[in-house]
């Protein structure tokens, strides 16, 4: 049997480590029933495995800020009244605020501080190293072009090659034909960096007649844009050669023009909206590794009309929900847009209406980055545009803001409409820094079920590295191996009562605790869990004079051996806080 202790200067060992209740209060299952004055001979302490279920806390509108200074710097002193923040242009009032620290940031800080490691035991064999961080290479297959792609995959081999031993990497495509899970495995990463190439859904390489883009197709069938059909019915006339004074050729030449911009749209519209989904799919993944998660976006941009404006709010929202941040590299580099497209594509349109056509070509180049930029602002994420130097553009996006802000909001008088809400923020003393914060949120449907957002807020926790400890737990890990091909992992948890919250009910002490144990693989994929929920009922006595030690509850896991990364999360009923461990072992 091999024992290890999660954070041993700052907890003492529980003895022997036994998985044991207090001997006076272990009980059956079927004990665990309401309190009342006429059952006072009850168990005092009980535990069962119950779903997670908590009462649910005011919904907060989050929103991620940077504040950078003229050398685009981070900042991280600024405080809480240091902001002010708008909801369609009303003041709201900040009830949540913190910093948020790079990881960088806090090895930094652990460094020049005492640390655990000074109060540990000389010649104790240090933890497994758990992964830290987790970056998500997204590459946009669906819209790249082949000179493109094949710059930015080489220039991320590099950045992979720069990625710390606790770091894990995962690679997709838009396409969704090119795909590796997260690892640690860098010949794995390269390998599938190497089959990386362009995949359009529904584009043919072939120029249309006449030749509509997405951005200038919305402008004719969505917003009735006479001129875009103007352009569009000129080049018809042109590529179809139509000769001007015949009869109908007006109209022949229109009916042409509507017809390339239905299909453009069709076609744009669906690559738009597969991308924007993958996306999504990519955050929901990352969502479930237990550390620091990143997502960077390789794209040369793509259009997104103003009815695929929710989907993209629905990306950051999650995003923001589960603390993962989306960065943006333009893969475009530093572009020039030539009229009438370059050396290899053939003059189709007509002369006379060329500077109105390389007006909709400059203006669709643009706004193809607007969803790199939106994503980027809308969790904290950096967006990098408008250079060459694709090296220095990964290091910026593959590095998290050495700070960012959380500030949160419950909306008063909220209409439950779906409407879009535009949010402002700003400083409340005039300065030369700069702000990053999302551009808004849409208002809900209908009002989340609270169970429903009870488990979701556990799981979020169980979830993440983030450590808490508004709650007085330790958490211990042991191991036995029963073969060379299986081991019993428990996961021991302590908690002392005499400092936790209790509700006099009934003569008794109340509270529940929800405790979970979540186990995940050396590279942070998640394996099994368990919950439990204790319950306690205790009498004065007890509380004062019989918990002096706490109460101790194990969970095991059937195991083969390895390396293994332990999350633990304890709610309680009554106080309605929380804690959260990490902790690691090696089972060799």
């Amino acid at each position: 049997m091999s024992t290890s202790t999660h954070k041993p200067a700052r907890y003492a060992p529980v003895p022997a480590l036994v998985p044991y209740l207090l001997c006076c209060f272990v009980v059956s299952p079927a004990a665990a029933q309401p309190q009342t004055a006429g059952n006072q001979n009850s168990a005092e302490v009980s535990s069962h495995d119950t779903p997670a279920t908590f009462k649910s806390k005011v919904n907060l509108v989050m929103v991620p800020v940077v504040v950078r200074d003229a050398q685009g710097r981070a900042v991280g002193n600024l405080k809480q009244e240091d902001f002010q923040l708008f909801d369609k242009g009303k003041v709201q009032v900040i009830s949540k605020f913190s910093v948020e620290k790079s990881e960088r940031q806090v090895a930094g800080e652990k460094e020049g501080s005492d640390g655990n490691a000074a109060g540990k035991p000389p010649g104790e064999k240090p933890p497994p190293v758990a992964p830290e961080r987790y970056v998500a290479y997204l590459f946009d297959d669906v819209h790249l072009v082949f000179g493109d792609l094949a710059r930015v995959r080489d220039a991320a081999g590099r950045n992979l090659a720069a990625l710390e031993p606790t770091d894990r990497a995962a690679i997709f495509s838009t396409s969704g034909q090119t795909t590796l899970d997260f690892t640690d495995d860098r010949a794995k990463l390269h390998e599938t960096l190497q089959r990386l190439q362009p995949r359009p859904v529904t584009r043919s390489g072939m120029a249309d007649c006449p030749d509509v883009t997405y951005y200038q197709a919305d402008l004719i069938q969505n917003k009735n844009d006479s001129q875009a059909l103007q352009v569009a019915t000129a080049d018809a006339i042109v590529c179809m050669q139509i000769n001007p004074s015949q009869p109908g050729a007006a109209q022949m030449a229109q009916s042409a023009a509507r017809s390339a911009a239905s299909r453009a749209l069709i076609a744009g519209d669906a690559e738009t909206l597969l991308s924007l989904n993958v996306i999504k799919d990519v955050v929901r993944r990352i969502s479930a590794m237990p550390g620091l998660r990143s997502v960077i976006l390789v794209s040369p941009g793509f259009f997104t009309p103003y009815d695929v404006v929710q989907h993209k709010t629905e990306i950051m929202e999650r995003a923001i929900h589960a603390n993962v941040i989306i960065s943006g590299l333009d893969a475009r580099g530093l572009y020039t847009v030539i009229p009438g497209g370059d050396a290899s594509h053939a003059m189709t349109g007509d002369i006379a209406t060329s500077p109105l056509r390389a007006q909709y070509q400059s203006a669709d180049a643009s706004v193809q980055s607007d969803v790199l930029a939106e994503l980027a602002d809308g969790t904290g994420g950096t967006f990098f545009q408008n250079s060459n130097d694709l090296d220095a553009g990964f290091k910026r996006v593959a590095t998290r803001p050495e700070y960012f802000y959380l500030l949160g909001f419950s909306p008063q008088n909220l209409k439950l409409d779906g409407t879009f809400h535009g949010l402002k923020v700003r400083l409340t003393s005039p300065s030369k820094l700069n702000l990053q914060a999302r551009r808004g949120y849409y208002a809900p449907k209908k009002v989340a079920d609270p169970e429903e957002a009870a488990k979701q807020e556990i799981e979020d926790a169980l979830f993440s590295r983030e450590e808490l400890h508004d709650l007085p737990v330790e958490l211990h890990t042991q191991f036995f191996k029963a073969s060379e091909e299986s081991a019993k992992l428990s996961v021991v948890v302590r908690v002392d009562v005499k400092h936790i919250r209790f509700r006099k009910a009934d003569g008794r002490n109340r509270n529940d605790l929800t405790i979970v144990s979540g186990l995940f693989d050396r590279n942070g994929n998640y394996i099994t869990g368990v919950t439990k929920v204790l319950e306690m009922r205790l009498k004065d006595e007890t509380l004062e004079h019989k918990l002096q030690s706490g109460i101790t509850l194990r969970t095991s896991f059937d195991v083969k051996p390895g390396s293994y990364l332990v999350r633990l999360v304890v709610r309680d009923a009554e106080g309605q806080v929380m804690s959260a461990e990490n902790g690691a072992v090696e089972i060799p």
